[in-house]
């Protein structure tokens, strides 16, 4: 019988932990979170030094009975759960629902924290355990009441002033204002013209290309030259000068030093997921925790990485010593510096972070345990044991160069690089959000040359350009933003990410977020009416009183009393004094055509669009993409097939599409974008072709060119051969990650299927 209980979060880490302590020890998972506020008005009382009311997770009640029953017969209970501020609420949350329930009579009670689930680690928490930390708890129940107060005060206001169903929240608002912040630059950014001249040269057999950056004794800056006109005039220039060669004026070598990237944090790992792996932050924390808890990797359930919650970067002395042999008998002696490299956490918070994620054994070979691993898994583990093995390896060495070509008038430079010893990046190397060109030509190599060598010159040309507004944000480069701003903390990217994608405040556009026409009126509105508490400045100094309160140096009614009166105040005065209109109505610089009232950008059903503000009375309205000049685009060449008026294009809630311009009256559309033909004959009305298409959410399917009068479709790209297993007409070609590309039969019931390679 045991006479000790420990508690964790999941059931996957309970197993794995039960292993490690023996027969004494029983381990139980509360299944996450076990209380939370109850859902409704009332549940945070700021009249009452900010009393919160709590209830039991209805879907976990069992487990905190199973595990009530279970420390009937224990002497000792141990609260086990993450070691962070949520695991210490999780634990005080438990213990003081046992205590409601009366039972921890006569029980020792004990709280223990690992940063990685192996033996030793375990078995050393045990024997050093501790009392909750009530800073810790604090730090969370303040965060929580914020959150709440922010939400359940603001989301109705919204509903009102908006639309109903929306929501606002404390952190997710700054991070949304970081997305429409970022596309309003992009809207109002004007691309400009410039150009560069470049030589072709050739070397020992190599061909190149150096840039003018001199001309008449005057560097070139970067609107110098703007189009075409004058860069033809300076190539004709230059070439008649050249005569067809160029004299190496000047060759600049230095030998640089590369140093390796530190080791993983939450935020840098969800980063380098996302430019290497593809993965969202969400999915990234998913796989960390499934290899953080245990996986069985031959020797059974073990944890492969550190806890994947913390802002720190520095390496426990046992990890370095590990890492340190591990990289002197895979890639030798020499990669191995003389001393362990150390790294300064830059957290304001270090003192939560405990050490950088990484293996808890750098003999864990990613090959070796592939085959015990899921394909993500793996990934995962690969990026975090390289990217681990790499920060306490050598510098890379390079060798940069700078050759100067002369001909009259003008000079051209050429940069470029070679890997003199590679270092760390044998192993690894960081990624990066957006390349720039100039990245990409300091890494060509260039032949051997010396001063006062004669090149041949094979043509000067010059190359358009047109500036680029900023980049769209990425996963990765949002999570840098929020991290460098100090919105949230690593715990909280990835569900700051997930609320803005769940709400509809932002969409993926190529894996960058745009903002929606509701996320930017909600945007609007905070930022207009709200505009302290969406300020960067102003939540990162929130974020920073939070970590006060968890090391002990701040109470947490005060720092929830200065939020909340001044907000409460601000609500009601929003609500008393600000009209929808005032907030779903934003007025532009224009007259309206029919009325000569005002126009101004509104909220409808459907997005945004331009309408008079004399509505009703007047139902004067336009697309937004549309130009105020714009006139109505008529398809040449063609007439309705159903009345013979002129074709259109009209804009709908999908885009452009084609339609009658007698519309009420005629209903005929259709696409834009004429369906792709696949030369193969419908299987169900042998009358039509089927053609490719594209859904309304833009998901490509196949189906017969005869729709509506024929209704069949099917996902694949379809195969003009007849099924040897049920002769149905037609196979089709299925592509998946798993089995690759598949010949098989559309017909459910059939389920013929065969490898099939492309010819």
């Amino acid at each position: 019988m045991p006479k000790h209980l420990v508690i964790v979060e999941s059931p996957a880490k309970a197993k794995t932990i039960e292993k490690y302590l023996g027969k004494d020890f029983h381990v139980m998972a509360s299944y996450g979170h076990v209380r939370d506020l109850i859902p409704k008005e009332g549940a945070v009382d700021p009249d009452h030094d900010f009393e919160m009311k709590y209830q039991l997770i209805e879907r976990n009640a069992k487990h905190v009975d199973a595990i009530r029953k279970a420390l009937k017969n224990c002497d000792s209970l141990y609260l086990a759960p993450d070691p962070d501020r949520e695991g210490e609420a999780i634990a005080w949350h438990i213990q003081e629902i046992l205590k409601e329930k009366d039972a921890l009579k006569n029980k020792k009670i004990a709280r223990v924290v690992f940063h990685q689930i192996t033996k030793h680690a375990v078995q050393n928490a045990i024997k050093n355990p501790r009392d909750i930390s009530m800073d810790l708890v604090n730090a969370q129940q303040a965060r929580r009441a914020l959150d709440y107060l922010v939400g359940f005060t603001l989301s109705p206001l919204l509903w009102r002033k908006v639309r109903p169903g929306l929501s606002a929240g404390r952190v997710q608002s700054p991070a949304l204002r970081l997305i429409c912040e970022r596309e309003a630059e992009i809207e109002k950014f004007i691309s400009q013209e410039y150009w560069t001249i470049h030589a072709a040269l050739t070397s020992h057999k190599q061909s190149f290309s150096a840039r003018l950056t001199h001309y008449k004794n005057k560097k070139l800056e970067q609107f110098d030259i703007n189009d075409e006109k004058k860069s033809k005039t300076i190539c004709d220039a230059l070439s008649k000068n050249a005569n067809g060669k160029c004299r190496v004026a000047a060759v600049t070598k230095k030998e640089r030093k590369r140093h390796p990237a530190a080791p993983f944090t939450t935020s840098t790992l969800q980063q380098e997921a996302s430019r290497k792996l593809g993965f969202s932050a969400q999915r990234t924390m998913q796989v960390a925790q499934q290899l953080y808890e245990g996986i069985d990797s031959g020797e059974g359930p073990v944890g492969l990485i550190t806890y994947m919650r913390t802002d720190s970067v520095t390496l426990a002395q046992e990890a370095l010593t590990d890492l340190r042999d591990c990289i002197q008998a895979r890639y030798g002696k020499a990669l191995v510096p003389t001393e362990a490299r150390i790294y300064k956490t830059k957290s304001k918070n270090a003192q939560e972070a405990h050490e950088a994620i990484r293996p808890t054994s750098a003999s864990r070979i990613p090959a070796d345990i592939q085959s015990f691993l899921t394909p993500e898994q793996f990934k995962l583990y690969d990026l975090i044991w390289k990217r681990t093995i790499a920060s306490q390896m050598i510098d890379a060495t390079l060798n940069t160069v700078a050759i100067d070509f002369e001909v009259k008038d003008g000079l051209f430079r050429a940069n470029g690089s070679t890997v003199v010893d590679p270092g760390f990046m044998t192993v690894y190397e960081e990624g990066l959000d957006d390349k720039k060109s100039s990245d990409e030509e300091s890494e060509k190599i260039l032949p051997p040359l010396k001063e006062g060598d004669s090149i041949p010159i094979e043509s000067i040309a010059g190359e358009q350009h047109f500036t680029e507004p900023p980049p769209r944000f990425t996963e990765a480069s949002l999570v840098k933003s929020l991290e460098e701003f100090g919105i949230g903390r690593p715990s909280t990217y990835a569900s700051i990410i997930a609320t803005l994608k769940n709400r509809d405040y932002v969409e993926m556009d190529n894996k960058r977020f745009k903002p929606t026409d509701v996320g930017r009126v909600v945007n609007y509105f905070l930022t207009k009416y709200f505009t302290m508490y969406v300020d960067y400045h102003f939540t990162a100094k929130l974020e920073d009183e939070l970590d006060s309160i968890s090391c002990g140096e701040a109470e947490w009614i005060p720092v929830l009393e200065n939020f909340w009166t001044p907000f409460k105040a601000l609500t009601e005065d929003v609500a008393e004094n600000v009209k929808r209109s005032d907030v779903t109505q934003e007025p532009i610089d224009e007259k309206c055509p029919k009325c000569e009232k005002q126009l101004s950008i509104r909220l409808g059903k459907r997005g945004r669009f331009i309408g008079c503000s004399g509505y009703p009375d007047c139902d004067y309205t336009r697309n937004l993409s549309d130009d105020k000049e714009s006139t109505t685009e008529t398809v040449e060449g063609r007439v309705c097939p159903e009345c013979e008026s002129p074709l259109i294009v009209r804009h709908g809630k999908y885009g452009k599409f084609i339609g009658c311009s007698s519309y009420p009256k005629c209903k005929h559309i259709e696409s834009l974008e004429q369906p792709e033909d696949t030369k193969v004959a419908c299987p169900k009305c042998n009358a039509g072709q089927i053609v490719k298409r594209k859904s309304r959410r833009g998901k490509i399917f196949f189906s017969c060119n005869k729709y509506p009068d024929c209704d069949y479709a099917i996902w694949y790209p379809p195969v003009a051969e007849k099924c040897p297993q049920c002769e149905w007409p037609i196979l089709m070609i299925k592509t998946t990650k798993t089995k690759g590309a598949e010949k098989m039969c559309p017909q459910k019931e059939c389920g013929y299927s065969v490898p099939y390679e492309a010819v």
